[in-house]
């Protein structure tokens, strides 16, 4: 019992988290019942008497009254260390899929986070997980990040038990007399992770007795030399991305090992879980795509698509237009400043200046000739019908044409302003303008969109 403790007890001190509050995911099985006792004995020492501990426990509603005998047993026992209880039942609709009870568990976590304005959440993943989880990767096909396993620490969910062997936790459960839940479910090897831990593991010690430490021996080089990558990707990262996407023409330049590397970390930001296949299937989506001006849309989730041109790869929301949505149409009566949405579209006369210099043609500001045109105009989004005549050429084209000329975005064509006259476009904003009102001597006016921020500007 010593050894367990002192081990948690260097966990604590490690990330200083001696005197935080902690959420600690108890199902009341072998695992969490041995780390909720633990923390109850730790607590006891004077250096750890301000350690504020909440149980926090998922009700996943699949077994009836077993599952409701488990719930009280882990009410109980939490109060029997003077810990704060905090239970959630999961609805009836939740599907009864590893993934789905995962993904419910974990945000019930994140809720009880939020609710104690908690430091940490403990979860009691421990060695014997580690080895069952590197195995089911390597089965499905990972690559370097996957074999590193479970992480001790990830955001602010640690795994104090991770080194730990589910041997030496049924073990100190014995000797303290603690009776954990016995999860019937655990047996049903319909479940991959069972049929891992019951039939598979128990084959491959057969070969090496010790498997399951060289499969955490397998994790810990993994994590070593992920390392020595992320080191090295490290020197070029932020020539790679702006923000939340990737520019082409620097995707362009990395090697092919790279660029899978690189596609692999990106896909991870949104959760989700691919194997190498998918990810060698974007990989071939990327480069079939990456040298066209209008760009390519590929499904990646229910309602996320990867975008993918000359310029950029960024991940789009995909869903329906409603009602709500359409943009209102902003009647442009003549100067002044006109609030739409987030921006601010101002026009004012232009004031002669010594020096006249044009802007570049896809700015947000730019100098106009309206000497002939007749207000009002109207500011809106694009629709069926629109028409441009080109600053420069002569005759008109349909905007949806010139936008390809421009190499517009599919997905942000919906979302660009255009100044208009009924279905003319005198201004795209961000692209170009008309012959209509584009400069051939002197201005009349400047016209801009500004970014506002509590209906100030920038």
């Amino acid at each position: 019992m010593q050894g367990l403790c002192e081990k948690v007890i260097n966990f604590l001190n490690e990330y200083e988290l001696r005197d935080k509050t902690i959420i600690v995911g108890f199902s009341g099985g072998y695992d969490s019942m041995c780390l909720l006792d633990v923390l109850s004995e730790i607590k006891k020492l004077d250096e750890f008497e301000d350690l504020n501990i909440v149980a926090a426990h998922y009700n996943h509603n699949w077994r009836g009254e077993e599952s409701l005998r488990e719930q009280e047993v882990c009410r109980l026992f939490a109060a029997s260390r003077g810990f704060e209880f905090y239970t959630q039942n999961a609805p009836a609709t939740l599907k009864k899929t590893e993934a789905d009870a995962r993904k419910a568990r974990y945000e019930f976590f994140e809720e009880a986070y939020e609710e104690y304005d908690a430091d940490a959440v403990f979860t009691a993943h421990n060695k014997d997980d580690n080895a069952e989880t590197v195995l089911y990767r390597v089965i499905k096909g990972t690559g370097v990040v996957g074999l590193k396993g479970i992480s001790e620490k990830r955001g602010y969910f640690y795994r104090p038990l991770l080194k730990i062997g589910r041997e030496e936790i049924v073990s100190y459960c014995d000797s303290r007399n603690l009776s954990p839940n016995m999860d019937s479910s655990n047996n049903n090897t319909a479940y991959r992770r069972n049929y891992i831990r019951l039939n598979i593991i128990p084959a491959l010690e057969k070969i090496n007795p010790m498997v399951k430490d060289s499969l955490n021996s397998l994790a810990e080089v993994a994590r070593s030399d992920d390392e020595i990558i992320e080191e090295y990707l490290n020197t070029f990262r932020n020539k790679i991305y702006n923000k939340e996407s990737i520019l082409s023409t620097e995707y362009k330049k990395l090697s092919v090992p790279v660029k899978l590397r690189i596609i692999h970390e990106y896909i991870q930001k949104f959760n989700l879980d691919y194997d190498r296949k998918r990810i060698c299937e974007i990989f071939d989506f990327i480069e079939n795509n990456i040298n066209h001006r209008n760009g390519s849309t590929l499904s990646l989730a229910a309602a996320l698509w990867l975008y993918v041109d000359d310029k950029i790869i960024e991940t789009i929301p995909h869903k329906e237009k409603t009602i709500e949505e359409i943009k209102p149409e902003i009647l442009i009566s003549g100067e002044g400043e006109y609030k739409v949405g987030n921006k601010l579209f101002v026009i004012k006369k232009y004031i002669p200046k010594d020096v006249f210099v044009f802007p570049e043609s896809a700015a947000n500001f730019v100098y106009a000739d309206l000497s002939g045109i007749e207000f009002p105009l109207t500011l809106r989004t694009r629709r069926d019908g629109d028409i441009i005549n080109p600053f420069g050429m002569r005759g008109s084209m349909k905007l949806k044409k010139y936008m390809n000329s421009k190499g517009v975005s599919r997905h942000k064509r919906d979302d660009i302003l255009l100044l208009t006259n009924n279905e003319e476009v005198l201004w795209v904003v961000g692209a170009g303008l008309s012959n209509k009102i584009g400069v051939k001597n002197t201005p009349t006016h400047v016209i801009e969109v500004i970014e506002v921020n509590n209906d100030k500007r920038n």
